[in-house]
Order: structure tokens, then sequence, then C-alpha cells
């Protein structure tokens, strides 16, 4: 069974760093793509960052410059660093895997900037 856990998040002021984690069991998350998405409240979930099995890493605009997604190997975690964090970045961000038609999703972590 799949099972992702994330930690990491809390509350930071603006222009401050948070870097997430993932911790998976059930799966490699080498040889898995893996990502992260966030929902603020009152709104749809947005697509933040995702790294495919090769490595490759792609991040959606909104993030582009200031988030990077990473992972080790010899952990089975996956990595989201936040950096120059707005108020606008306040979310809860989940973690999920990717593997044919099947997603899983982690239970996610409440990451608050303050202004």
């Amino acid at each position: 069974q799949v099972q992702l856990v994330e930690s990491g998040g809390g509350l930071v002021q603006a222009g401050g760093s948070l870097r997430l984690s993932c911790s998976a069991s059930g799966i490699i998350v080498s040889t898995n793509t893996m990502g992260w998405y966030r929902q603020a409240p009152g709104k749809q979930r947005e697509w933040v960052a995702i790294i495919f099995s090769i490595g490759t890493t792609t991040y959606a605009d909104s993030g582009k410059g200031r988030f990077t997604i990473s992972r080790d190997n010899a952990k089975n975690t996956v990595y989201l660093q936040l950096n120059s964090l707005k108020p606008e970045d306040t979310a809860v961000y989940t973690c999920y895997t990717q593997q044919g038609i099947k997603t899983t999703w982690g239970q996610g972590t409440q990451v608050t900037v303050s202004s």
C-alpha cells in the first residue's frame, strides 16, 4: 500500500523559506512521478511542481524561480523548497504520486505566510 506523509509546514513571515518533506512508503520515489499540489482557503486546488523518474522537474508559473522540487533516493523522500514566500502562497500543500491512471495523495501540510 502506498503512503505519503508530508511534514515541514508552518508559519513564516513573507520573504522567508520552508522545506516541505514527503516521505513515501510502498513505492520507490526515484522510479515514480512525484509532485505537489496546494489548496488555499476558498480556492481550487493548484498544481505546484513535479519530478519525473528521470529527474526532470517542472513548475507552475506561480513558483518558478522560488520553489524547488527534489528527492533523496536514500531516504525515499521528496522535498519542496519554498523560498521568497508570499502571503498568497498560504495553502495546504499536498504531495502526490502518479502511477498510470492512479494517483495517491498525502494528508497535506499547512503553510501560512504572514505579511
